[in-house]
C-alpha cells in the first residue's frame, strides 16, 4: 500500500500523536469543557467523538447524531484542534464531509463486515479525507488488513491503523486483550502504515491506562487514542475507560518515549546480542526438525502395531514434566504451555497423516 507518512499531512505538536476526547458527545457544553481542557495540555492534536454510537441493544444510548457536528465545528474554531468522528454508513461520511470534520474512523464492529466497509469506502472516492481503520472485534489480521486494503483502494493514502484489543473468551483484566503480536505482524507487513493504540478500548477501566499506553510506546507505535470526559463519572457510554484532561495530562507527563536506536556502542553490543539468538535460533530449529523426524518413525511403528494416535497419559506426563522443568530454568508457564500445545498438536497432525493417509 502506498501511504503518505503522517509527517506530509499532519502537524503533530508534540510525538506521539495523541487523539482524545469523549467517548461520545452528549451536549454542546460538555464538549466544549472538554476540548477546552484538553487543549490546554499541548499535546493533544486531535480531538475525537462519537457521534453515532453503535450499541449492542437499541434501548441504550446510540449518539446525538448529526447535531454534534455543529458542536466539533465549534470546538476547532475555538481550540484549533482537529477533529474525528466514527462513521458506520456513507450518510455518515456525506454529513461529515459537510461539517468539515478532518480524519473519519471505522469502527471494530463495522470492520468485521466487508460489505459495510466496500459501501464506506466508495464514500471516499476523490475525497482525500485521512481515514483510521481500527482492528476488528476478533483477533483475525486478515479481516483487518481487508478493511485498510479497501480503505486504500478507494484512493486513500492518508491511512491509519488503530490497535483497540480483541474480544476474547478466557478471563482478563483487560476488556480487549492487548494480542500485541497481532499489531507487531501488522507493522513488519506494511512498515510504512502508521499503527497508534487505544488503551481506553483495551483496558476498559481507568487504572489501567498508563501501563497499556507504555506498553505501546516502547513497541514503537506511533501514538495513542484516549478517551477524556470533563466529568467521567457522569459520562452516558464506557464512563469506567474515561478519564479527565487533567488525568490525561498527568498520564503523558509519566511516559517514557525511547529512542529508537542508540550509538555505535549499543548497536554494536546489541547485534552481538542479535548474532547469538540467531545461533540460538537456528538450534532450536535443527531440535525440532529432529523431533518431528522422531515422531514421523513412532507413527509408523504405531500403523505397523494398530495403536491409537493419542496416549492421553504420556501427554498428561510431558506437559507435567516438561513444565516443571521449564520452571525451573525461568521460563513462564503459560508460555511453555502453549508451545507444548502447538508442538503435540503439530505431532498429532504428522501421526495421523502417516497412519491414515487418505483422510484429510
Amino acid at each position: 500500500m502506498n501511504i503518505t507518512p503522517l509527517s506530509e499531512w499532519l502537524t503533530i505538536k508534540q510525538k506521539p500523536l495523541i487523539i482524545s476526547g469523549p467517548c461520545s458527545a452528549e451536549s454542546e457544553q460538555q464538549m466544549l469543557n472538554t476540548a477546552m481542557g484538553l487543549s490546554d495540555i499541548g499535546q493533544v492534536t486531535i480531538f475525537r467523538a462519537g457521534i453515532w454510537k453503535p450499541r449492542t441493544r437499541p434501548d441504550l444510548f446510540r449518539g446525538v447524531g448529526e447535531k454534534g457536528l455543529k458542536w466539533l465545528q465549534q470546538i476547532k474554531d475555538t481550540t484549533g484542534l482537529k477533529t474525528a468522528v466514527e462513521v458506520a454508513t456513507p450518510y455518515h461520511v456525506e454529513k461529515c464531509l459537510k461539517a468539515s470534520v478532518d480524519v473519519l474512523w471505522i469502527g471494530a464492529r463495522t470492520v468485521v463486515n466487508p460489505f459495510a466497509v466496500e459501501e464506506i469506502s466508495n464514500a471516499f472516492k476523490g475525497v482525500g479525507i485521512p481515514v483510521m481503520v481500527k482492528n476488528p472485534v476478533v483477533p483475525d489480521i486478515k479481516t483487518w488488513i481487508g478493511a485498510l486494503e479497501r480503505v486504500h483502494k478507494a484512493g486513500v493514502e492518508k491511512l491509519i491503523a488503530i490497535h483497540r484489543g480483541f474480544y476474547y473468551y478466557k478471563k482478563s483484566i483487560y476488556r480487549n486483550s492487548p494480542m500485541w503480536e497481532i499489531p507487531i505482524e501488522l507493522k513488519r507487513l506494511h512498515p510504512h502504515l502508521p499503527v497508534l493504540c487505544d488503551p481506553s478500548h483495551i483496558c476498559g477501566k481507568k487504572e489501567l491506562l498508563f501501563e497499556v499506553s507504555q506498553k505501546a510506546m516502547d513497541l514503537e507505535m506511533d501514538g495513542l487514542m484516549i478517551e477524556s470526559h470533563i466529568n467521567p463519572e457522569q459520562a452516558m457510554t464506557d464512563a469506567a475507560q474515561q478519564i479527565t484532561p487533567v488525568e490525561l495530562k498527568n498520564l503523558l507527563k509519566r511516559l517514557v518515549i525511547r529512542q529508537k536506536s542508540g550509538n555505535i556502542d549499543f548497536e554494536d553490543k546489541l547485534e552481538a546480542f542479535r548474532s547469538e539468538i540467531d545461533k540460538l535460533d537456528a538450534e532450536l530449529l535443527e531440535i525440532l526438525s529432529r523431533r518431528m523426524d522422531i515422531v514421523k518413525e513412532i507413527a509408523a511403528y504405531k500403523k505397523t502395531n494398530k495403536i491409537t494416535i493419542l496416549q492421553l497419559k504420556r501427554w498428561s506426563n510431558i506437559i507435567t514434566d516438561r513444565v516443571e522443568s521449564g520452571i525451573t530454568k525461568g521460563i513462564n508457564k503459560d508460555f511453555l504451555l502453549k508451545l507444548l500445545q502447538i508442538i503435540h498438536k503439530e505431532t498429532i497432525d504428522i501421526q495421523s497423516k502417516i497412519i491414515n493417509p487418505k483422510n484429510p
